[in-house]
C-alpha cells in the first residue's frame, strides 16, 4: 500500500474552513490593532476576533468530548494553523496559548479536575488559559537537576491549600481581557527546594481572581504585535490543595508534552507565514518590470529564488504533516519530530521571507509591502515558545545521548527512545 498524503474531506473542510474564516474575519486584524500604540491595548482589541473563533468551533476544538468540546487531533490543528497565520498570527496565538494552559489538565487531570477547570471554555465565552512556564530570569534550564537552580517559582504546603510565590514572564494570555487574569493560570512551579524537578516540579492551577497574581508589566515584542506578554507575580497566592494536576514530579513530563503539542502547529504557522510572502513576491515579480523591458520573473535569478522559495514551502508544509501525525500517532509522547519541525520550519521561515524581501527590493523594507511585518512575525518563531537553541535542540540533543535512541524509528512510526 503506497503512502498516501491525500487529505480526507473532513480534513480538506477543515482547511478550508480556517482559510476562509481568515480572509473573512482574522484579515480585519490589522486594520483594528493598527492605531493603537501600546502592546495591552493592541491585545484587548483582539476580543472580538477571538469571540468569533470561540464562535466558529475552535477553542472547543482544544477540548475532549467527554468534557463538551470536539478536540481536534495535532494534525487538524496543523491543517489549520498554516490558513490562519498566512493571514494574521496574534488570535491564532490566543488559542494556542489557551491550549498550552489546559494540557496539563486533559492530560492528567481528575474527572472533577477536568470538569471544574474545563467548563469556561466549553460555555460560548471568550476564556483564557495560559501557561505560566518561563521564569523571569528564563526558562531554558527548568530541568535542572541541581535542586539550587532551574524553576524557582515554589509552592508550599499549609494546611489544605498551596502557597506559591514566584515570578514569570512572556506568560501569554495571563493578563486576562480586563487586567483580572485568564480563566485559569497553570503554574509551573517546584513544591520543594530541596529536591531535583523529577521529584518536585509540579504544575498547578490558579483560577480567575485569585488574592496575590499581580501583572506587573507587558513585554513590547517587535513582532506579534498584539500578543499578550506579560510579566506576572504571584505573591503569597492559595489555591486548594486539589489544584495539583497530577503528582509532586509530573510536571517536567506534563511541561515537555504540553510544549511538544504546540510544535507541529508553530511550524504549520511558519509555513504559512512563507506561503504568504510567496504570494506578495510572486504577484510582484510577474507584475513589475521595475524600469525594465520584461517582468521580473523573466530574470532567471529571480526565478531561481522563485523557485526554492516555493520548495522550500512544500518541504515544511509535508514536515509539520509528519511531525503532527507522528504526535498522534504516538498518543502525544513524540519529541523527536515534534522539535525538528518547530526548529526547522521556523528557521526555515526567517530566511524565506528574507529571500521574499530581496525578490522585492526596497519596498518591502517600507509600507507599500507587508514583507516587512511578515518579517518580524516570524523572527520570533525560532526564539518563543521553547526557543531553538536553549530549549529544543537540547531537548534533541538528550534524546541522541540515550543509549537506546534509535534514528530510524520516526520515519517508521516509532518512538526514538
Amino acid at each position: 500500500m503506497p503512502i498516501d498524503f491525500t487529505l480526507s474531506q473532513e480534513q480538506l473542510g477543515l482547511r478550508l474552513q480556517a482559510r476562509e474564516f481568515a480572509d473573512t474575519v482574522l484579515s480585519g486584524v490589522d486594520a483594528a490593532i493598527a492605531p493603537i500604540p501600546d502592546p495591552l491595548g493592541r491585545f484587548r482589541a483582539l476580543k472580538p476576533f477571538y469571540q468569533r473563533m470561540v464562535d466558529a468551533g475552535f477553542v472547543k476544538g482544544l477540548i475532549p468530548t467527554e468534557n463538551g468540546g470536539h478536540r481536534f487531533t495535532n494534525l487538524q490543528f496543523a491543517l489549520a494553523c498554516e490558513e490562519l497565520a498566512r493571514v494574521e498570527i496574534n488570535t491564532p496565538t490566543i488559542v494556542l496559548g489557551t491550549g498550552l494552559g489546559v494540557f496539563p489538565i486533559i492530560t492528567a487531570g481528575t474527572p472533577e479536575q477536568k470538569e471544574r477547570f474545563l467548563a469556561p471554555f466549553v460555555d460560548g465565552s471568550p476564556a483564557l488559559a495560559a501557561i505560566a512556564f518561563t521564569e523571569a530570569a528564563g526558562g531554558a534550564n527548568f530541568d535542572h537537576p541541581d535542586p539550587r537552580y532551574g524553576v524557582q517559582t515554589f509552592a508550599v504546603r499549609d494546611g489544605d491549600e498551596w502557597v506559591i510565590n514566584g515570578r514569570k514572564a512572556y506568560t501569554t494570555n495571563a493578563s486576562g481581557w480586563d487586567d483580572q487574569g485568564a480563566d485559569i493560570i497553570s503554574v509551573v512551579c517546584r513544591i520543594d527546594d530541596t529536591k531535583p524537578p523529577a521529584e518536585s516540579l509540579a504544575i498547578i492551577v490558579v483560577e480567575k481572581g485569585t488574592p496575590g497574581v499581580e501583572i506587573t508589566g507587558i513585554i513590547d515584542t517587535f513582532g506579534h504585535l498584539a500578543t499578550n506578554s506579560p510579566v506576572v507575580e504571584f505573591t503569597d497566592v492559595r489555591v486548594p490543595l486539589s489544584n495539583l494536576i497530577g503528582a509532586p514530579g509530573d510536571g517536567m513530563q506534563l511541561t515537555k508534552g504540553a510544549f511538544s503539542w504546540t510544535c507541529s502547529s508553530i511550524a504549520a504557522a511558519a509555513v504559512g507565514k512563507m506561503r504568504r510572502a510567496f504570494e506578495i513576491s510572486y504577484d510582484f515579480v510577474t507584475t513589475e518590470k521595475r524600469s525594465g523591458s520584461v517582468p521580473v520573473i523573466e530574470h532567471q535569478n529571480a526565478g531561481y529564488m522563485l523557485a526554492d522559495i516555493k520548495t522550500r514551502i512544500e518541504v515544511g508544509r509535508y514536515f509539520a504533516w509528519k511531525a503532527a501525525d507522528h504526535f498522534d500517532k504516538t498518543g502525544g509522547r513524540d519529541r523527536e519530530l515534534s522539535n525538528m519541525a518547530k526548529i526547522y520550519n521556523s528557521e526555515l521561515s526567517v530566511q524565506t521571507v528574507y529571500d521574499a524581501m530581496r525578490l522585492v527590493g526596497v519596498d518591502s523594507y517600507g509600507d507599500r509591502s507587508h514583507l516587512g511585518g511578515i518579517m518580524q512575525d516570524v523572527l520570533c518563531l525560532p526564539i518563543y515558545d521553547g526557543g531553538n537553541m536553549g530549549v529544543r535542540r537540547r531537548h534533541l540533543h538528550e534524546m541522541l545521548r540515550e543509549p537506546g535512541y534509535d534514528h530510524l524509528a520516526a520515519s517508521e512510526n516509532r518512538l526514538s527512545v
